[in-house]
């Protein structure tokens, strides 16, 4: 909750703290040149936890009270319960976690069908048809909500009253509503009213009531194709995100699928990656 403190960030400022044994009053008390030497603050980091010592944590214990009341669960990357897909494919995971919903859908055989933007109708009924094979083989669906390639796929587990995960570009407020029952898209509210979280799962590794920023389209996408023990791409556009993140798939081991509706189609294929049918 504090500007300039980031996940990778909290992370070690954690395992510091655990390994020294002081508490987050111990914390709070030192003065800026232990911030900035030793625990390696940057200014903004050091502004933010002044203003937080001088008015107290009232205002983070009042959050941490309404997740909890909520059932929303924070994991960091030093808590046992991180997801262990993130940390092998990923070089960079988020450092924390917002988790709401059915914890179990972690330990599924998970998946996900990828495009990259301005997909064609043609590419989006692909892409809808393999997210449909993947859940009727009982497989739990990984996407994300807000572009129309994530919503295409995140609707089929609706439609068939399967789970699924959703990975957010931004605050869990700011997509499923201030008690968290908002079905995260228009489209999904023709087949459910109410968001419900004995069936999904929503990840986000932003603070609840973040709104969208640039950056976080690229965080999304790696945290959608790290939950996955398996990735389908339909369309993948060279040097964008979803080539990155098809290679880090590849290089971590993943099973990795590709439509030859993309432009370097036999390239992945020599990498490793195996065929699916075309459209």
């Amino acid at each position: 909750m504090t500007p300039g403190i980031g996940g990778r960030t909290i992370t070690r400022v954690l395992a510091r703290n655990s390994l020294l044994n002081r508490s987050p009053e111990d914390f709070l008390s030192f003065d800026e040149s232990v911030w900035r030497e030793e625990y390696r603050l940057s200014g903004k980091a050091i502004l933010g936890l002044v203003a937080q010592r001088e008015t107290g944590t009232a205002l983070t214990s009042a959050l941490e009270n309404r997740l909890n009341t909520l059932g929303v669960t924070l994991v960091t990357a030093l808590d046992a319960h991180y997801p262990e897909e993130l940390e092998a494919m990923d070089s960079d995971p988020p450092g924390v976690l917002f988790l709401y919903g059915n914890l179990k859908l972690l330990d599924k055989q998970t998946f996900c069908v990828l495009s990259s933007r301005n997909a064609r109708p043609s590419e989006l009924d692909h892409m809808e048809r393999l997210a449909e094979d993947g859940v009727l083989a009982g497989e739990v669906l990984v996407a994300g909500h807000d572009r129309p390639e994530y919503q295409r796929t995140a609707i089929v587990p609706l439609r068939w009253g399967s789970p699924r995960i959703l990975c957010l570009d931004r605050g869990l407020f700011k997509v499923l509503g201030d008690d968290l029952r908002d079905e995260a898209f228009r489209a999904a509210r023709l087949w459910r009213y109410q968001f419900d979280p004995l069936t999904d799962l929503v990840v986000s590794p932003f603070r609840p009531e973040a709104d969208f920023v640039g950056v976080n389209n690229r965080v999304r996408d790696r945290l959608v194709g790290g939950l996955s023990k398996r990735l389908d791409f339909v369309k993948v556009e060279p040097g964008g995100n979803m080539a990155g993140l098809l290679k880090s798939a590849l290089k971590a081991g993943r099973p990795v699928r590709i439509a030859d509706t993309s432009l370097d189609y036999q390239t992945y294929l020599d990498l490793g990656a195996s065929a699916i049918p075309t459209a």
